[in-house]
């Protein structure tokens, strides 16, 4: 018989429990048992959920105090030397806290790991340090007492997740020169090897180990890992059955290597690589259990279960019969919403096309009884065919006004008038800005007073007038609080955006949104991703009202920030029924009509961020140049449209940057700010192969920790920035905006950054 499987569930709670209970526990207003038992509450609860949905095995261990990596490292003991941590002392949580945000306090001032994109997804992981002399050992108790937990629960079987040791070294980031991970492997191997003795000492059955980097293109170096690696895992006797589970792309010409790695099981992504199947299943031998990931883990639209069905039936018919499948998502549901039940306000219509993580384990469920003959299903599929059907044929999605325009495109809406050379020169007489420029990314603190305003403009207790009015307070507060500290490019504060992304779909014809459809983008960080279900039309300005009010209080120079086409595409949920290329360019030509309307309204520099324009990058590096050139063009249609003297900006943050820094030169805005403090400026380095031409503001001040830089430190960052960037087109600014950040942290650490600026302007004067 058939079995439904789940990968991996959301960790929020549909109500940002966790989030809030980080929060608190953060700012010492909970103590560590209430986090713990918000923790225990919200598995038990989700627990509990994928069983109702009829799933027959189910994950533990898939929960995270802040990331699965940061768990991987407590678990192996790869604490790093800065934490003070002894070769045998236990891990507390504020040591696992301290390596996520950094830690400044009268015992401590330490700075956090470095933070990036979990594969082509807009999650962030921390980033494992690998040095010669690692003390691996197993650290942490936390997986056995997950299988514990779940069987309390009523889960009979539960599936502890593991990161694989080959992902967790191969994504790891090697600090010590000439180090190859290969020297640390053995040593990680053996307390893999420990954990899962103990998981067969608890009777555990199965364990999934995530493997995702077998997607990738690999070295010899990372094929030497995995092969070294499941060797000796594969030939450990006390142990549970390995389900392999890769995922976010195919596995090609790593298919051979994955089947050879000895594991009993082998999850694979049918979503993204659906033709994968007909190769694994020729080759996968009489015993090996497959995993088929046909719901997508990563959207949110409802399945066509007859063509799922279809796929199901014709790979038992290739390996015999269903005895030796697992139907299951593509990949951890931790990328969805977590229960389209709570979205009581859709619109009925749209409602029925959409499918969030319950509804999707409800999906697999009947896939996997239907596929072994359970007729019980049938209304179910039914409802597919019906809702399919509808979408498919509603007047809601297509628009012609905009298919015309999209017809129109040509090469002359993606250049500026003049080169960068002629437009900097033009650019820095109006602005009249001094050598190393300092400003903000954007956004100012939201904090809790300014979301109380929001949600009284919601239920109706204030007036728009009386909400506005507010608003604009709040934005004059925080022009003054620039120019008294020295800023020399000044921003509003965003303070009437909820969200970079939702703030401007809510103000365009194509968007649908959610009140409840939370996921993590790190740690406590939650967004909710508006929903792209037809065709992008701007009906009017829509950030113009706030940028003019701000420019008109003010002597200085006034940025107007807007959210680039690439960045509005990776943070939404997609449609799935045309390419993703021509949504973006729907969305590119929404934006250029604002970037026009702000020049018109005398904003005199324009910031169009594109933070997702490294993750929107394929996995493999073949298909890099197509994704390139369209993500590329559709920046270019956004800013091409305005005249010389108009500075243009983007910014990006927490992914690698190295390998396409070609394509972020033919963006050609006039400055790039990108994230480089965790990092200490190593993201620099690839200007020694590469000489960028425009201006560019490399972080200075990691916004996503609590602790506040030194003007030391970041004039020792400046220094380093200036070995690669010539200090004539070099900015200062933080990593990101700051809207995560209390006022306290932001007033002291721009306090900072300008004199670091004026420190530095001094040293260089002419």
């Amino acid at each position: 018989m058939a079995k439904s499987s789940n990968l991996g569930f959301p960790r929020l709670g549909i109500k940002r429990e966790w989030k809030k209970a980080s929060e608190r526990y953060w700012s010492g207003r909970i103590d560590l048992e209430e986090l713990i038992a918000t923790a225990d509450e919200l598995t038990s609860r989700h627990w509990k959920l994928q069983m109702e949905a009829g799933i027959d095995i189910i994950p533990c261990n898939d929960f995270a105090f802040y990331d699965l990596m940061l768990d991987t490292v407590v678990l192996l003991g790869a604490v790093p030397e800065r934490y003070g941590i002894g070769a045998d002392a236990e891990i507390d949580i504020d040591t696992h806290f301290a390596m996520a945000r950094g830690r400044q306090d009268e015992t401590a001032d330490v700075t956090a790991m470095e933070m990036t994109k979990w594969f082509d997804t807009n999650y962030h992981y921390i980033v494992p340090e690998l040095t010669r002399g690692m003390n691996f050992r197993l650290a942490s108790q936390h997986p056995f007492s997950a299988v514990e937990r779940a069987r309390r629960t009523g889960v009979e079987n539960p599936r502890p997740v593991l990161i694989g040791p080959a992902t967790f070294l191969l994504l790891g980031k090697v600090l010590d020169e000439g180090l190859m991970r290969a020297e640390l492997l053995d040593a990680v191997v053996d307390v893999y090897i420990e954990v899962l003795g103990k998981f067969a000492a608890m009777g555990v059955e199965w364990v999934q180990v995530d493997e995702p980097a077998l997607v990738l293109d690999l070295d010899e170096e990372g094929v030497e890992l995995f092969r070294r690696a499941y060797e000796r895992i594969a030939g450990t006797a006390q142990r549970p059955k390995v389900m392999i589970a890769t995922y976010f792309g195919g596995l090609e010409d790593n298919l051979g290597l994955a089947l050879g790695l000895g594991a009993e099981g082998l999850h694979l992504d049918l979503v993204r690589a659906p033709r994968q199947l007909d190769e694994v299943i020729a080759r996968a031998g009489e015993t090996l259990v497959l995993s088929l990931g046909v719901i997508d883990g990563r959207n949110i639209w409802r399945a066509d279960l007859d063509r799922t069905s279809a796929i199901l039936r014709l790979a038992a018919n290739g390996l015999g019969g269903s005895q030796r499948i697992e139907v299951a998502p593509s990949c951890s549901l931790l990328h969805c919403p977590i229960d389209l039940e709570y979205e009581t306000s859709l619109a009925p219509e749209i409602r029925e096309w959409l499918a969030f993580g319950v509804q999707k384990l409800e999906e697999v469920a009947a896939l996997a009884k239907t596929l072994d003959g359970d007729a019980g299903f049938v209304q179910q599929f039914v409802s597919s065919r019906v809702a399919l059907g509808r979408r498919h044929s509603s007047t809601r999605v297509t628009k012609p006004e905009v298919q015309k325009r999209l017809a129109k495109l040509d090469k002359k809406m993606t250049r500026r008038e003049s080169r960068y050379e002629k437009r900097i020169e033009a650019q820095r007489k109006k602005l009249n800005l001094p050598q190393f420029p300092t400003t903000t990314i954007g956004s100012f603190p939201q904090t809790r007073e300014i979301r109380k305003l929001r949600v009284a403009l919601r239920k109706g207790e204030l007036t728009r007038e009386q909400y506005e009015k507010a608003i604009e307070e709040q934005t004059l507060k925080t022009i003054r609080f620039q120019e008294a500290n020295g800023i020399d490019l000044l921003v509003h504060g965003e303070f009437e955006r909820n969200d970079m992304v939702e703030y401007f779909g809510e103000q365009l014809e194509g968007y649908l949104f959610t009140k409840f459809g939370w996921v993590q983008s790190y740690g406590s960080r939650g967004v909710k991703p508006p929903i792209i279900f037809g065709d992008i039309l701007r009906t009017g300005p829509m950030t113009v009202r706030w940028s003019k009010f701000a420019k008109e209080n003010t002597g200085h120079p006034m940025k107007g920030m807007l959210t680039g086409p690439v960045t509005m595409l990776q943070w939404s949920f997609v449609r799935d029924d045309q390419p993703r290329k021509v949504t973006c360019q729907q969305l590119a030509l929404a934006i250029r009509d604002e970037v026009i309307d702000l020049e018109a309204a005398g904003i005199d520099v324009i910031q169009i961020d594109e933070p997702a324009m490294r993750e929107g990058l394929p996995l493999r590096r073949k298909d890099w140049p197509e994704y390139l050139d369209w993500a590329v063009r559709c920046f270019r249609i956004t800013s091409s449209g305005v005249r010389d003297e108009t500075q243009i900006h983007s910014h990006m943050c927490y992914s690698e940057f190295n390998d396409m820094m070609e394509s972020i030169a033919a963006m050609d805005a006039d400055v790039i700010s990108i994230e480089a403090s965790r990092s200490r400026m190593e993201l620099l380095d690839s200007f020694e192969e590469f000489v960028y031409p425009n201006d560019i503001g490399p972080g200075v001040w990691d916004i996503h920790s609590p602790r506040v830089p030194s003007k030391e430190e970041i004039v020792e960052l400046l220094h380093k920035a200036m070995k690669h960037v010539p200090r004539e087109r070099l900015w200062v600014n933080p990593d990101c905006g700051l809207k995560t950040r209390d006022w306290p942290e932001v007033e002291a650490s721009l306090k900072n950054m300008v004199a670091a600026a004026k420190q530095v302007r001094e040293e260089f004067k002419d």
